[in-house]
C-alpha cells in the first residue's frame, strides 16, 4: 500500500490525503499503528457530493461528523486499516498535533492551522491507520512564508484574533449580528488566505459549518 493507492481509493469519496506521518511517543497515537494518514475534502466538488449523501437529506443531526463515519470506516475495512476521527470524544484524538506532524499543515499568523493545499480552509474528515510503516514524501513549505502582505491578520470584522489567539466569545457573538457576511459567506479570515482562494471550497459549504459553530 502506498499514498498514491490511498489516494486513488478516497477519491470517489470526493476524499483526498492531506497528509500523512509516522507517529512518535509524542503524537499519542493508538497501540500498533505506524502510519497515519489524514483526509480532507477534495475540493472543488466535495460540498454536491455530500449534499446528495443519505446523512445530508435523512434531516438528523450531525449529518457531516456520521457521513465521514461511514464512508471512512468503509474505506478503512476496505484497506485493513484503523478508522480514526477528530469527533466522538472524549477523549478526542489530537488531530491538530497529527495535522502540524504531517508537514503540510502549518501555525497561521492568526494561530489557524493552514494547509498547503486547502489554506485557512483546511479541515479533516477523518484518518486512516495502518500497521505498515509507508514511505512518505518530500512536503511543501509553510504557504504562510512565501504571502507577503499577510491579509488574514487584519482581515475578522472584530479582530478576533488581535491578541495573539482566538478570542471564540467575541467570533460567537458578532455572528448573532444581522447580515453577519461570515455567517452567511464563511470565516472572513479563512476567506481571505490566498491559498484558500485557489481550494475551491463553495460558500454554502462554509455557511452550513458555521452555523454549527455558532
Amino acid at each position: 500500500m502506498t499514498l498514491d493507492d490511498i489516494e486513488t481509493a478516497v477519491r470517489d469519496a470526493q476524499l483526498a490525503v492531506f497528509g500523512a506521518l509516522h507517529p512518535t511517543p509524542d503524537d499519542m497515537a493508538p497501540e500498533g499503528i505506524n502510519t497515519i494518514v489524514m483526509l480532507g475534502p477534495d475540493e472543488p466538488g466535495f460540498w454536491s457530493h455530500f449534499i446528495v449523501s443519505p446523512e445530508y437529506l435523512d434531516g438528523a443531526a450531525d449529518p457531516m461528523n456520521r457521513w465521514s463515519t461511514r464512508v471512512i470506516t468503509a474505506l478503512a475495512e476496505q484497506m485493513n486499516a484503523t478508522p480514526l476521527f477528530p469527533f466522538g470524544g472524549p477523549p478526542y484524538q489530537p488531530f491538530i498535533r497529527w495535522a502540524q506532524s504531517t508537514g503540510r499543515a502549518h501555525l497561521s499568523p492568526t494561530q489557524l492551522l493552514v494547509h498547503d493545499r486547502a489554506g485557512l480552509m483546511v479541515s479533516y474528515r477523518g484518518a486512516l491507520g495502518f500497521a505498515e510503516r509507508m514511505d512518505l514524501p518530500e512536503t511543501p513549505s509553510n504557504p504562510c512564508l512565501a504571502c507577503k502582505d499577510q491579509p488574514c491578520r487584519t482581515a475578522c470584522p472584530v479582530d478576533a484574533f488581535a491578541g495573539g489567539t482566538y478570542d471564540v466569545p467575541a467570533c460567537k457573538a458578532d455572528l448573532d449580528r444581522s447580515g453577519n457576511d461570515c455567517l452567511a459567506r464563511g470565516c472572513a479570515v479563512r476567506r481571505i488566505c490566498p491559498v484558500s482562494q485557489t481550494y475551491g471550497r463553495v460558500e454554502t459549504q462554509s455557511a452550513f459549518h458555521m452555523e454549527a459553530f455558532k
